[in-house]
């Protein structure tokens, strides 16, 4: 009996993609902007809310954290609510609840109820991206996957890196409150757009909805982010505030994942890593993540604490990674569909570690024009290395199975982005605790060095990628081969 991946039909990387394919990248981009720039946003408005509202900075960290949490709780139900009720109806409603809870965190009296707004816009944040996903993945085929979820995806990679920018603008210019209100008028066009040209989907056979593991994995993986963040807040793992969160959240998942492979109405379909080529791509998906992420993190510290940049100034200078991996993307989504996922993920890795190497190196006052052209190549890197796994991973399954699968590869992404981000900022923060401007180049050495790591790691993960994409091939060319007789 043939895998799934045995089952795919390979199809000539220049097949064209439709215009309708296209049109809809682009009004599921609007959702991926709001995301994107959401929490880069509010990370520079905390004080100013904070001092607004008269609330202390242990209170208002939860405006993110909250958040943060709401969202990786959201995501495991996007899987059943998928096959429900059609992707596209769920991206809708997604957008419609993050464009209403934007307008609640903007008018909130006080912090405890923005941080319920908050919390309610993390839950239709979770959904919006992966519903997204699962739209373009059947509509654009096995051939154009690539093409279509690397272009749609500059937006998102931008986002993160004029946010910070924008935020700072809004503050100094208007208020807080427009820190949300940005929101409105992108997800009324969006919404407009979306009910003229985005497909509903199909519902299909879901089941029951299974309470039980839902119960689990909402507390599992939001407890299991939550003690990471903790972690890295607190530059400690033994404090009974983070391994005990951890211990639940980790007992929690692994509850669900025995339940989810026993039984036939699960939440999501864990099976589908049983598929080698959608295994080994979800991993380096989470490592690559893990780097990824985490250097959106260090990366901003450098310029303001090592290199003496206020918040505008190294908003501006991080521009440069989001450019280098903005033009890459509609690159990298061609070289996936023609190579494969598993191939130019190992190039981006190698490319990412190639030039995160001399960051781990060079003295603290090392040339600007150097340290911004390491940042242009390590996004060429970076996003050769990132919608490939992706792409991999969705290409590996069948139609009906989009929603599980998208749903499956954004909780690695977030989760591994989220370990990635505590990590890094927990060896830095041990080594910046002093003055000496000696240790905080140190800290930031093996920062960087422990980037070059996880970027390792993955790539590792990407070889194993590359070789199960080409067994898989292998497989279905001599099972397609006629017999002679």
């Amino acid at each position: 009996m043939r895998t799934t991946s045995e089952r795919r039909e390979a199809a000539p990387a220049s097949e064209r993609i439709p215009a309708a394919v296209w049109r809809v990248a682009i009004v599921l981009a609007a959702g991926s902007v709001m995301a994107g720039l959401d929490t880069s946003l509010i990370n520079v408005g905390l004080d100013s809310i904070g001092s607004q509202l008269g609330a202390p900075l242990a209170a208002t960290q939860w405006i993110n954290s909250g958040y943060l949490l709401a969202l990786a709780a959201a995501l495991p139900a996007c899987g059943w609510l998928g096959r429900r009720f059609g992707a596209g109806r769920v991206w809708i409603w997604a957008l419609v609840g993050f464009t209403a809870t934007s307008v609640l965190c903007a008018v909130s009296p006080n912090v405890g109820v923005l941080i319920a707004a908050r919390a309610l816009q993390g839950v239709t944040g979770g959904l919006l991206i992966p519903s997204g996903m699962a739209i373009l993945g059947q509509m654009a085929g096995k051939a154009g996957m690539g093409r279509v979820i690397a272009t749609s995806s500059v937006p998102a990679i931008l986002a993160p890196a004029v946010g910070p920018v924008i935020g700072a603008l809004l503050i100094a210019n208007l208020s807080w409150h427009w820190l949300f209100l940005v929101n409105v008028p992108i997800g009324v066009i969006g919404l407009v757009c979306g009910l003229r040209w985005v497909p509903r989907g199909e519902p299909a056979e879901a089941g029951k909805l299974d309470l039980a593991s839902l119960g689990l994995v909402v507390v599992g993986l939001p407890l299991t982010v939550f003690a990471i963040t903790e972690a890295a807040d607190r530059k400690s793992v033994v404090e009974l505030g983070v391994w005990l969160p951890l211990l639940v959240g980790l007992a929690a998942l692994g509850l669900f994942v025995w339940r989810s492979l026993g039984t036939g109405a699960a939440l999501m379909d864990l099976r589908l890593a049983r598929d080698r080529v959608f295994g080994s791509a979800s991993v380096a998906v989470f490592f690559t993540s893990a780097a990824l992420f985490g250097g959106l993190v260090v990366m901003p510290l450098y310029f303001q604490l090592l290199r003496g940049q206020d918040i505008v100034d190294s908003g501006l200078l991080l521009i440069a990674f989001s450019l280098g991996a903005a033009i890459t993307f509609p690159v990298a989504g061609a070289l996936n569909d023609r190579f494969g996922g598993g191939i130019v993920t190992t190039v981006g890795l190698v490319v990412s570690i190639v030039t995160t190497l001399p960051m781990a190196l060079l003295p603290a006052d090392a040339d600007m024009l150097l340290i911004e052209v390491l940042q242009v190549l390590r996004g060429i890197g970076m996003a050769l290395a990132g919608s490939p796994g992706v792409s991999a991973a969705l290409s590996a399954v069948e139609k009906h199975q989009m929603s599980d699968a998208s749903a499956q590869v954004n909780i690695l992404s977030r989760v591994g982005g989220a370990l990635g981000s505590a990590l890094f900022v927990v060896i830095l923060a041990d080594g910046l605790s002093g003055s000496d401007p000696g240790e905080a180049l140190g800290a930031f050495h093996r920062t960087f060095w422990l980037m070059v790591a996880a970027s390792a790691i993955a790539l590792v993960a990407a070889v194993w990628l590359a070789r199960e994409q080409r067994a898989a091939t292998s497989n279905t060319k001599s099972l397609d081969k006629p017999t002679v007789r």
